[in-house]
Parts: structure tokens; sequence; C-alpha cells
């Protein structure tokens, strides 16, 4: 047998073990975690430890999908956070995925950088990055806005979101309600829900959140010139 031949049967093998190894981590997982899918389960450098994606989160599990552990995992020897890289590539993906029609966008004025940014309208910090939104714009980022009202659906926070995004100017009307706290109750159909439903995906858990083009997580409240350092921009 040529060493061409050998080789590509070596990878169907290998193919065909990563394939089963999946399966068997789904079928596990099913029972518990509906919907797993065997393309978002990868092998770790652990042994009988798998990676799993579950939208734009981590989890590891046993091979027979009967254990799983949720937490970082750090490679000691290059100083890595894999999940970490993980996450960044999936945040990456799901945000690829989301049409720019159900943002709040913030253009820059010559744009180097998109960040996508979790807000809450009543949320302080949220005001206050708000209100130096120029300074973000000015630096070349463009700013995203998905709107996440904290205190859940039907509340006085999530009717104000729901209000903004069925104002005429949107744009006008968000900066209203953050920073004059002015709000014209507005009803139609909008994706406040569904940002929501992407914010839990994506494991925000207060605001604002600020995802960057890469898709590295910034939580809380950080200024344009601080957030280019934090990011090696």
């Amino acid at each position: 047998m040529n060493k061409f031949l050998m080789t590509g049967v070596f990878i169907l093998i290998f193919s065909a073990t990563v394939f089963a190894d999946a399966t068997s981590v789904a079928s596990g997982l099913s029972k518990a975690i509906p919907n797993i899918a065997k393309e978002n389960i990868s092998k770790t450098p652990v042994a009988g430890l798998y990676q799993v994606m579950v939208g734009a989160q981590v989890i590891y599990a046993s091979e027979d999908g009967r254990y799983i552990i949720q937490g970082e995992m750090v490679d000691l020897v290059n100083r890595e956070n894999m999940t970490d890289r993980a996450l960044k590539v999936a945040r990456k993906e799901a945000l690829s995925k989301i049409d720019e029609q159900s943002m709040i966008i913030f253009p820059a004025k010559n744009e180097k950088h998109t960040i996508t940014i979790f807000s809450d309208i009543d949320c302080g910090y949220c005001r206050k990055l708000h209100a130096q939104i120029s300074s973000y714009t000015d630096a070349g980022m463009t700013v995203r806005y998905l709107l996440f009202p904290r205190t859940g659906p039907n509340t006085e926070s999530y009717f104000k979101a729901v209000s903004v995004w069925c104002a005429k100017d949107r744009n006008k009307a968000l900066t209203d309600a953050k920073l004059h706290d002015r709000v014209v109750n507005k009803t139609c159909d909008n994706p406040v829900d569904d940002h929501m439903r992407i914010a839990q995906n994506f494991g925000v858990t207060g605001t604002p959140s600020i995802i960057a083009d890469d898709g590295t997580m910034v939580p809380g409240f950080v200024p344009a010139k601080e957030l280019i350092k934090h990011l090696k921009w």
C-alpha cells in the first residue's frame, strides 16, 4: 500500500472514530440537554473529556455524556485559556448570524472595528457609556446595540426597550431614553425577546456587556481609550 493511500485510510479511520465519539457524547447529553449537534462536540487534550458548544457557551463532558464540567480549561505549559479561546470563536460565529437590521447601530466615522453591546436602558453604567458614544465612534468603533432589559419581560425596562425600537428614529429614541428619561410609549413587532435569548446564550448576566469583533467579551463599562488598550487594537 503506497503512503498516500495509507494516509487516506488513516484519515478515514480517525474521522470515523471522532464521529463515533461525538455520537456517544451527544446521545448521553441529549437526555438532559436537547438538540446537541455532533458537529458541536470535539476532543480535548484530556483523554475522555470532550468540549461541547451549547449556543455561545462551553461545557465539558465525559465520553458517555453522563458527566459534565462547567469551568475553564487552562494549558499551563502554553499559558493559554483554552475555554476562552473556544468562547471567542463561538461568540464571533454567533454574532455573524445576527441580522444587523435587528440592532440599533451608531456607525463609526472611520470604521476600524465593531463592538456589540448588550444594554439595558435603565442601567446606570449603560447610560454612562452612551453619554460617551461619540468617543467610541470617533475612535473607529461602530457600536451595535442589542436590547437586554435585565428585569425581564413585561417590566418597565422591557416596555421602554420596545418603545425605543418602535420609534421612528431609534437612535434618537435610545439617546432620549438613556440620557433624558424621555420615552414615548409605542408597540410594534420587535426583536427584544430575541435579544434577551441571545444574551442568555452568551451567558450575559450584567450590562453593559461588550463583545468585540474577535469574540472577546468585556463586562461592564469601559471608556473608549481603555477599551482599545484592553483589546490591544
